[in-house]
């Protein structure tokens, strides 16, 4: 492929408009459009989550003033929309929230200064889905409508639009999010008077709740766990799914889970809080059965950072569809089980052999609301916990043997 030459100041001065409009390349994706009027505009053609997009800096002058802007000042301006690129943001959307941040009575500029001021407490799983759930829902309707000119009856029509591809709990997210908008917008400069959202309370389609499907009969979890030793796939995503019982830990811990974190001395894997559901670091005790299973996979994956990584490329965890889809393979739909009901199936045996429940819900990382009993159970229940989770390991090895 030959190499594109640099475009050079006299060239885009002199640059006149033909029959047809034209490309004068830069290289990198940034050139300058001369169009049959004459008009010659800065553009930057990109790729973000797989689409063509191209964003646009402004209009050509050949020297700096606020006519227009230069070549350099191009390339100043692709270098920065270059930059947020390799960091996963799109230069487009951020150019456009950036324009919003300033109107700050805009729902957009309000939205995205409560998203920057908070996400520092959120997981990165959080943060992706809120920002899916601005951008797609709420932005394209709201975003440049001043806050307190928004009417009940716009944000309903929003709603309304989620629900009518039937992702009814979407909606009930969605409506929740809008009103953590409008609270801040009152809270912080009075920006608004009142959350409209209060207004919606039973217009939306109620959500049925669905729990994780999980098999909890041990005579029928022992049958499981076989069919886990008899999977012929990926190797990787085996081993993965052998862990999975004796740890039980959320789909997205057991997917990001990385060898840095895990302490084969001290026979613990210690899942740092920016990962966790609840802010707070969780300890998990590795039983030998555990312990071997990341010997075995280690020498497959031990030049990635994650414990299972990615089947296309060593630099990313496993997707999130590996797991479930080797359960589906297996003849499990999903009304019989899920990787997350691997919880649930340790949880309800746990507390049919009566072990203590403060053990098993510490195990599972859920939060303790009082705080400091919460302090006090992380220190207390250490070594419990490793008791069961010896115990439970070598119990499931006999529901696997038949036992």
């Amino acid at each position: 492929m030959s190499k594109i030459e640099r475009l050079s100041a006299l060239a885009a001065k002199a640059a006149k408009p033909k029959k047809n409009a034209y490309k004068l390349m830069d290289g990198g994706g940034l050139y300058l459009y001369v169009s049959v009027t004459g008009a010659k505009l800065w553009r930057y053609n990109y790729r973000f989550l797989g689409k063509h997009k191209t964003l646009s800096f402004g209009e050509y002058h050949p020297s700096d003033d606020d006519q227009g802007i230069t070549l350099k000042h191009a390339r100043e301006l692709h270098r920065s929309a270059r930059k947020l690129l390799s960091e996963g943001n799109d230069p487009a959307l951020q150019k456009k929230l950036d324009k919003l941040a300033k109107k700050n009575n805009t729902f957009g500029g309000i939205a995205q200064e409560w998203f920057d001021k908070n996400k520092h407490k959120w997981a990165h799983a959080t943060i992706k889905k809120k920002t899916f759930f601005l951008e797609r829902y709420l932005y394209p309707f709201l975003a440049e409508r001043p806050i307190t000119e928004i009417a009940v009856h716009e944000l309903l029509d929003v709603l309304q639009r989620i629900e009518k591809q039937g992702s009814f709990e979407t909606a009930h997210r969605v409506k929740q999010l809008a009103g953590c908008v409008f609270r801040y917008a009152i809270s912080h400069g009075g920006r608004a008077d009142r959350d409209i959202t209060a207004d919606l309370k039973g217009a939306l389609s109620p959500v049925v709740t669905k729990h994780m499907a999980a098999i909890t009969d041990p005579v029928e979890f022992g049958g499981l766990l076989r069919s886990i030793d008899d999977y012929s796939g990926s190797f990787v995503v085996k081993c993965a799914f052998r862990l999975q019982p004796y740890l039980f830990l959320r789909p997205g811990e057991l997917r990001h889970m990385e060898w840095k974190e895990i302490n084969f001395k001290k026979k613990e894997l210690r899942i740092p809080a920016s990962k966790m559901k609840m802010k707070q670091e969780h300890i998990v005790h590795l039983s030998r059965q555990a312990i071997g299973i990341l010997k075995e996979v280690r020498p497959f994956t031990c030049t990635s950072p994650y414990v299972f990584p990615s089947a296309r490329t060593m630099t990313r965890p496993m997707s999130e569809n590996a797991v479930t889809a080797a359960l589906r393979r297996m003849g499990y739909s999903g009304e019989e089980m899920t990787v997350h009901g691997f919880r649930t199936s340790a949880s309800t045996m746990l507390n049919e052999q009566g072990y203590n429940r403060d053990w098993i819900e510490r195990s599972l990382s859920h939060s303790e609301k009082n705080k400091i009993r919460g302090a006090y159970n992380r220190a207390l229940f250490l070594a419990e916990r490793k008791i069961m989770l010896d115990e439970w390991a070598d119990y499931i090895d006999k529901l696997r043997d038949g036992g």
